[in-house]
């Protein structure tokens, strides 16, 4: 029989025969299926998406069905997620409050996108995530499913169950049988793709504490790390990255080359207290090894091609399309008209970056473009032949003459 408290108040103004669950074989989405099974009485068809976390998806598979699934999917997206989520992002510039590459924030609308495609296929009537009602991602899923599918209805557990904390998630789990990869002496809740790993919860929860090393899961501790230096080098072609040390690669490819040098060299440590969306900040660490190369490699790339007032004008375009990636809102049509603007900027984003890596840091080691707007001989601090030194006083006495004539009418006030 269902356990009274674990059931919400009322389900029969509920209409759903047939739910698609966003399922990851975690804590969250490993009860809700029985508590799906429980309180709708519908069938709960399990879609797990592949954007390449380190799961064995016949375990997770073989998982969803045993703890009630009717049926099960996995959809492999990994290369839609390298090339129409992370590339253009890179494209972008965009950091969410200087320090996060939203690793999280960039593969919740692609998953979201596949769970739809499998509810139409279902012929289902309604979708379900296990995001929380104090985070970003509720956020992120409901908007893709409005974007893409508004006609589904949308359930959301933690905003109808009784289950307070991880902990009761924990009991609940073991009442119903069902193994789940947390404990209550290590409860962190994490989230793995192929751009990063993040670890949010227990010791994480108080800034005072510093992450303990055995937290991390993707990169090396600094004192792990290599005691002599190590250089990679990145082609990109119009903005996107197409080759590792002068190896052309597939995108995902790319990606898992990436990762493994960025993660011996132990690159791409973020810790960092966030602003959420829904107004609480929360203390996240962050693992994203080759998304931090790629990210510093093409930002290398663009400072010598980009001119100055579109390079300007993009930092405040990032700034923006940061907190649409960050706020779920990738289907919107302000995100997509950015992305028109970006794409127009990285036409000329082609050529080679060498950077040093060493315990954690990157240190620029040098890089060229053949559309490169450098001119050693215009910027030499020696003998030239391009620049005339006495045009400067022109240029310096039209640029300044408002702030003259503005400082003189001030002068005139105070006498």
């Amino acid at each position: 029989m269902p356990d009274p408290k674990y059931q919400m108040e009322s389900i029969m103004d509920k209409n759903v025969k047939k739910v698609v669950l966003a399922y990851s074989g975690g804590l969250d989405t490993s009860i809700i299926v029985p508590w799906l099974k429980e309180n709708y009485k519908c069938r709960v068809i399990a879609c797990a998406v592949d954007v390449g976390q380190k799961d064995d998806f016949d375990k997770v598979q073989a998982k969803a069905l045993r703890s009630g699934a009717d049926r099960a999917y996995v959809a492999d997206v990994k290369k839609e997620f390298v090339t129409d989520f992370i590339f253009l992002m890179i494209k972008s510039g965009a950091l969410y409050e200087d320090k996060y590459l939203m690793g999280t924030s960039i593969a919740r609308p692609l998953i979201a996108k596949a769970q739809v495609e499998i509810a139409k296929k279902e012929k289902a009537d309604a979708v379900c995530h296990g995001a929380t009602g104090k985070g970003n991602d509720q956020v992120r899923f409901e908007l893709t499913y409005k974007a893409l599918a508004p006609d589904l209805k949308i359930i959301a557990p933690w905003r109808e169950w009784d289950i307070k904390s991880r902990t009761e998630e924990i009991e609940y789990a073991q009442a119903h049988n069902i193994d789940v990869p947390v404990t209550k002496e290590k409860p962190y809740s994490e989230d793995d793709n192929l751009l990063h790993i993040s670890h949010e919860g227990g010791i994480l929860e108080d800034p005072a504490n510093e992450p303990t090393e055995d937290i991390l899961s993707k990169i090396n501790t600094v004192k792990k790390a290599p005691d002599e230096p190590a250089y990679v080098s990145i082609s990109f072609k119009e903005g996107v990255a197409y080759a590792v040390n002068g190896r052309k690669l597939k995108p995902v490819e790319l990606m898992e080359k990436l990762n493994e040098i960025g993660s011996l060299h132990a690159i791409g440590y973020t810790d960092m207290v966030e602003n959420r969306l829904v107004g609480i900040k929360s203390r996240g660490v962050y693992e994203t090894p080759g998304g931090t190369l790629l990210f510093a490699a093409h930002r290398e790339l663009e400072e010598i091609v980009l001119d100055r007032e579109t390079r300007h004008y993009k930092q405040q375009v990032a700034l923006k399309f940061g907190e649409l990636v960050y706020y779920g809102m990738w289907y919107s049509p302000l995100r997509e008209a950015l992305s028109a603007f970006i794409d127009k900027t990285q036409e000329l984003v082609t050529g080679e970056v060498k950077l040093k890596l060493f315990k954690g840091n990157i240190f620029p080691a040098g890089k060229s473009s053949p559309y490169s707007m450098y001119s050693q001989d215009y910027a030499t601090f020696e003998k030239d032949k391009v620049y005339s030194q006495k045009d400067a006083e022109g240029f310096i006495n039209l640029f300044g003459l408002q702030m003259k004539i503005y400082n003189q009418v001030k002068n005139k006030k105070k006498k």
